[in-house]
């Protein structure tokens, strides 16, 4: 059974078969479900936790605060 992969930005599943790997120079893989995740990761460089619509709003790392 392929398995679902969840988006390194807004962190919702995307069916196997769907989305975009991408693949940094250090060796870091990053799964994105849509053009949209990839785009304000990679280009815009937004934070997942002031966007409302990802998974990861409002929340802050372990660690600082």
């Amino acid at each position: 059974m392929p398995k679902s992969r969840e988006c390194s930005f807004c962190g919702h599943d995307s069916p196997s078969g769907t989305g975009m790997m991408y693949v940094r120079n250090d060796g870091t893989v990053l799964w994105f479900c849509s053009r949209k995740c990839r785009r304000s990761s990679l280009e815009l460089k937004r934070d997942s936790r002031k966007i409302r619509w990802t998974k990861y709003y409002g929340k802050e790392e372990k660690g600082k605060g």
